[in-house]
């Protein structure tokens, strides 16, 4: 058996044939199957592309067997810094090296067989592609979703370019692991924060894994609380958060964000050069670092004093790094009885400390700090409620006197999306000395990304320096204007592309909605968990604003989601070239097949979880491969004995149906591991059959039933034998098996009998025998076993196997 080969004929095949082109017109159940696309930052596909592509074309094979009309498109995610960094290394330009890549991996993509309609392909690069990311901005833009300010952000400073927060991992660039710093730049923002609700509460309505709608939920981090507003003494005010307005009365001083615009005007005269030098110690650390609980307190007074609003005292106002001006106001107010971090400030700077909640119970642990929600003390009109009905009595009086009220906070920023980068998407505004910024008109764009660039890193965009670029006339007056110099993050090109594929070579618009709304929610995505709260976040944004614009009719991007585990190297650990545990695919698919690759891949591991990589494991698929063909021979040359359906056709029915209910449950829930065990299963039961006299005209019937079961899992392999059994090409334009539940009705089950975990006995009972009935079954005639000895245990599991546990 020659399968690369084998797999040559086929393809060849299929393409001549079309047989995967999608068809629109179709009356036939729609089934949008989707991986993320892969970034082309190498220059082949590695175990974990086959990971994710082989097996969710497993899928997709299936549902098209199945019945459904598969939609199943590949792209490239083009744009980003991997391909910028690499042609600062090596001199070779980012769009040559990502269009070489692409090349290469579409090839090898091709080779793996897979059913993906090449028709349909999108190359985030291309302007035919970025000119509509570049129109999704200026739609955002237009609808007030879409702003620019100066804001304090996350630098890398090797990678010379801002970060998301959602991009700064451990404190660190999620790309190079540099140490991030912060910096005040102007950016552009979405003002992703105004579905912030939205967002969070459909995570209902979706079938995505239980971790990603928590890590969004945690992400998004609803707090229902109160805004309390505190004079400044001298003039002005503020305004604070707090999920706590029960502890008000403990309030003894306020703390302000070193980024707050409110700090300047607060410092007083004497404070100033603590306070400024504070505030570049802050700047040097990342949003994690600060929040970090093990990280020591510090700060600096500004001095300046607030009035707690509910009994006038006057409480001096700090600066400190644990207070972000990214999250609630940027002030807090510190209840250092009652908050770890706040205990920990105030014990360090000698702050008044003053206790407002009791413990619930006479010799409960009260030490302070003490944050149970027990009965107020000391808070005079509040005095032994509760914290919730003293929460919201609070509230309510300051909204009486206009200095609070009710509010609900969320953790989540606005996405910012400028980077000062040269491998993206160029921002299509342009900034007028008399106008202000203006919209790149939608008939000028794309506004093209020019070749003859210089991309070395100096900490500002290379589009600046390129002035046949930046030199623009304003589209409102005609005056000298500048384009923008910053790219888009490249989340923005994969925040829309899955609208794109089904209307990809659309010239007039993005998308057409009466092609994107039959044909969206994508009804299985496929992709790594890593994304949780970047693109996934995103692309759920994206959807309900071009919803709300009328673009669309439906309120989620991806109906259901499955992730995929991570292919471990041989020694357990992750694959990389600086442990030298790297895997390439190519020399297992040049040797063994494409087809025994995936089989292996589907096999060896759990599809949600992975494992290490074990070379053992390939060898084995392959050997059963060849066993499947082997099975096939044997059945065309066996001679037929009989037309009837005996007892071994009845037990050879039964596991052919026991084979289909469970493939097709375990193909449903993408356990293929599972799955291709009951094909091997089935396997060993019709060799068990052809050992004797068989009725030949059933043996091919259901070694073909065996070869559509197997057909998602070996596809070439699976139409080879396929077509050796005389079936009408293509075995895909075949409907997959259906079991019939009358054949799974048995008179007998037969138990194999485990004593001391090595199997002695097979023996058979009725199939109506209860489980008490099946040990007594066991006492009576296997009682030699124990003989003399000491019976431990005797466990039956239904259906399955007899365990003797003897001493």
């Amino acid at each position: 058996m020659n399968l690369p080969e084998i797999e040559k004929k086929w393809q060849k095949r299929w393409e001549e044939t079309g047989l995967y082109k999608f068809d629109k017109n179709s009356d036939k159940p729609k089934q949008y199957v989707l991986e993320m696309f892969s970034y082309p930052s190498g220059a082949k596909l590695h175990v974990g592309h086959w990971y994710n592509y082989g097996l969710s074309d497993t899928y997709a094979r299936f549902r098209r067997m199945q019945g459904y009309n598969v939609f199943h498109p590949m792209g490239f995610d083009a744009f980003g810094l991997p391909a910028e960094n690499y042609a600062i290394k090596t001199g070779i330009h980012p769009k040559d090296s990502t269009l070489a890549n692409i090349e290469t991996m579409e090839k090898q993509l091709r080779a793996m067989g897979a059913s993906f309609d090449w028709d349909y392909e999108v190359k985030t690069c291309m302007p035919e592609y970025y000119k509509w990311t570049q129109w999704c901005f200026l739609q955002l833009y237009k609808k007030g979703l879409a702003y620019r300010k100066e804001a304090p952000v996350n630098w890398c400073p090797k990678c010379n370019t801002v970060l998301a927060n959602e991009q700064v991992v451990e404190g660190a660039c999620e790309r190079c692991h540099t140490p991030v710093t912060r910096k005040h730049l102007t950016q552009w923002f979405f003002k992703i924060t105004d579905y912030a609700e939205e967002l969070l509460a459909d995570l209902d309505k979706i079938d995505w894994p239980a971790k990603t709608k928590l890590m969004q939920k945690n992400w998004i981090g609803k707090s229902v609380g109160g805004e309390i507003t505190f004079k400044i003494q001298g003039g002005g005010e503020f305004t604070v958060f707090t999920t706590r307005a029960d502890t008000l009365y403990g309030c003894t001083y306020v703390v302000i964000s070193p980024e707050h615009p409110l700090l300047d005007q607060l410092t007083t005269p004497e404070n100033k050069a603590a306070v400024e030098e504070y505030k570049a110690y802050a700047a040097a650390a990342s949003e994690i670092d600060r929040l970090a609980t093990t990280r020591e307190k510090t700060g600096v007074f500004t001095g300046s004093y607030a009035v707690n609003p509910i009994n006038g005292r006057a409480v001096p106002i700090w600066t400190a790094d644990y207070v972000l001006a990214s999250y609630g106001t940027g002030v807090v107010m510190a209840v250092p009885a009652h908050d770890e971090r706040d205990f920990e400030f105030a014990t360090k700077y000698n702050l008044p400390i003053e206790r407002v909640i009791a413990a619930k119970e006479k010799g409960e642990d009260d030490s302070l700090p003490y944050t149970e929600h027990g009965v107020l003390v000391n808070s005079p009109g509040f005095d032994g409620m509760n914290a919730d009905d003293a929460r919201k009595a609070m509230l309510e009086l300051l909204h009486e006197r206009g200095c609070g009220g009710f509010k609900t906070n969320y953790r989540l920023r606005d996405w910012l999306i400028s980077r000062q980068r040269y491998w993206g998407a160029p921002i299509p505004m342009i900034h007028c000395p008399h106008c202000g910024t203006v919209p790149v008109p939608e008939e000028d764009l794309p506004v093209e990304l020019p070749y003859d660039v210089d991309f070395t890193p100096d900490g500002t965009s290379p589009l600046a320096k390129h002035e046949g670029f930046m030199n623009v006339k304003c589209p409102v007056c005609g005056a000298d204007a500048r384009r923008d110099p910053d790219t888009m993050d490249t989340f923005m090109c994969s925040s829309w592309y899955y609208l794109r594929y089904p209307d990809n070579k659309d010239d007039k618009m993005a998308w057409d909605p009466a092609i994107i709304n039959k044909m969206l929610p994508v009804d299985k995505y496929i992709g790594g968990a890593e994304h949780a709260c970047m693109h996934l976040l995103y692309s759920r944004f994206f959807t309900k604003a071009f919803r709300d614009m009328g673009y669309l009719n439906f309120d989620e991007p991806f109906a259901s989601l499955v992730h995929q585990g991570v292919i471990l190297g041989p020694d357990g650990e992750r694959m990389s070239k600086s442990r030298g545990n790297v895997i390439s695919p190519d020399e297992y698919v040049n040797k063994y097949g494409a087809d025994a690759f995936r089989m292996y891949l589907g096999f060896g591991f759990s599809y949600v979880e992975g494992g290490p990589w074990n070379d053992g494991g390939i060898k084995a698929i392959y050997k059963y491969m060849e066993r499947v063909e082997r099975l096939v021979e044997r059945i065309q040359n066996a001679a037929d004995d009989h037309d009837a359906m005996g007892e071994e056709e009845k037990k050879v029915n039964f596991v052919l149906h026991n084979t289909i209910k469970s493939v097709t449950a375990d193909l449903t829930n993408f356990s293929f591991n599972t799955a291709i065990a009951r094909l091997m299963e089935l396997t060993n039961a019709l060799y068990r059959y052809t050992d004797g006299p068989i009725n030949k005209t059933y043996a091919l019937n259901t070694i073909q039933t065996m070869m559509k079961l197997m057909a998602p899992f070996a596809p070439h392999f699976a139409e080879e034998l396929w077509e050796r059994l005389g079936g009408e090409y293509s075995i895909f334009n075949q409907p997959f098996p259906e079991y019939d539940e009358s054949a799974l009705a048995q008179e007998e089950v037969t138990y194999p009998l485990q004593v001391n975990g090595k199997v002695r006995e097979r023996f058979s009972v009725p199939a109506d025998l209860d489980k008490a009935g099946i040990e007594a079954h066991v006492r009576e005639h296997f009682a030699s076993y124990w003989e003399g000895k000491q019976l431990l245990k005797l466990i039956v599991v239904p259906g399955r196997i007899v365990n003797v546990v003897v001493k």
